[in-house]
């Protein structure tokens, strides 16, 4: 199935929710009903009827962040990578749809733009879970609200200091890990709460700076309400490969892979490995959507 350059996406949980109101909703009257007689021999009104009350949208509760950091005040991890239990590396089992994601890590040296690989997604309507550093958010806030806008884009938490998940201070690539359960709920829940606001939802998807994690500290982000997602797909290594290199690793992709890639390096062969990769991908046919495989093509 071919990507259609109209592509309209939508929640399947928001349309069940929408159906399902729908249904229940009061069907208008087509007359009025006639009097029914009082004993008296007089009409008696029609009762008005009861209005049905609007469905108040869910919220989730704000979790308990002091629960939180006591329940895993005293627990040792045992594993360490990019790989640990409770990480999404692909899409569930069944699912047509490659997910494309794209880092913007902030910071010194991270806080760019790659207007030409926005530009590519955007103009085929290619669905892109972007996960976005505080930092970069901060550096960037006129194009994170027209991120959020954009209909096929999912903004995703990439962590307030881009750094590795651990709760015991663990490195990765140079960068010290959070040190402590506080930290893991710092470093996920300051950005959860500026995703929030600038998007109208909560966030589902976290990816930490790195991508390294703790068991423990991927216990933590799902107490918070995400979940973690990796990738079995490295698109660009960081923003290092050059453009035939990204266009060869993203064709890699196969129906349910997780793609990682960068959207703050625009001096690297990313965007034009990309742009060259969904030409051919998407003349094979290839379908994109999210790392829980939920896409919709319009007709």
């Amino acid at each position: 199935m071919t990507l259609s350059r109209r592509t309209a996406l939508t929640w399947i949980s928001a349309s069940t929710a929408a159906a399902t109101l729908g249904a229940c909703a009061p069907q208008p009257s087509s007359g009025s009903a006639a009097p029914t007689p009082s004993p008296s021999g007089g009409a008696r009104p029609t009762p008005a009827p009861t209005p049905t009350p609007t469905p108040t949208p869910t919220v989730p509760a704000a979790p308990d962040l002091a629960a939180i950091e006591e329940r895993y005040r005293t627990a040792v991890p045992a594993e360490w990578g990019l790989h640990v239990t409770g990480v999404v590396n692909r899409a569930p089992e069944g699912s047509t749809a490659i997910a494309l994601t794209f880092d913007g890590c902030g910071g010194s040296g991270g806080s760019g733009v790659d207007l030409t690989l926005i530009d590519a997604l955007r103009r085929r309507e290619v669905p892109a879970t972007l996960f976005l550093n505080l930092r970069w958010i901060e550096a960037n806030p006129e194009l994170a609200r027209e991120l959020a806008a954009v209909p096929f884009f999912e903004l995703a938490n990439h962590g307030t200091a881009h750094r590795p998940l651990s709760v015991s201070g663990r490195p990765a690539y140079g960068i010290p890990g959070t040190g402590s359960v506080r930290e893991v709920i710092d470093e996920v829940w300051t950005n959860h709460e500026a995703l929030t606001e600038l998007v109208g939802r909560p966030p589902r998807w976290f990816r930490s700076g790195t991508a390294h994690y703790d068991e423990v500290a991927v216990r933590i982000v799902g107490d918070l309400g995400e979940t973690v997602v990796g990738f079995d797909v490295n698109g660009d290594a960081g923003a290092t490969f050059d453009t035939g290199t990204v266009e060869a690793s993203v064709r890699s992709a196969t129906p349910g892979s997780i793609v990682i890639a960068h959207l703050n390096q625009p001096s690297s062969g990313t965007a034009r490995g990309v742009d060259a990769a969904l030409d051919r991908m998407l003349a094979d046919g290839a379908v994109f959507g999210f790392p829980d495989g939920a896409v919709r093509l319009a007709p």
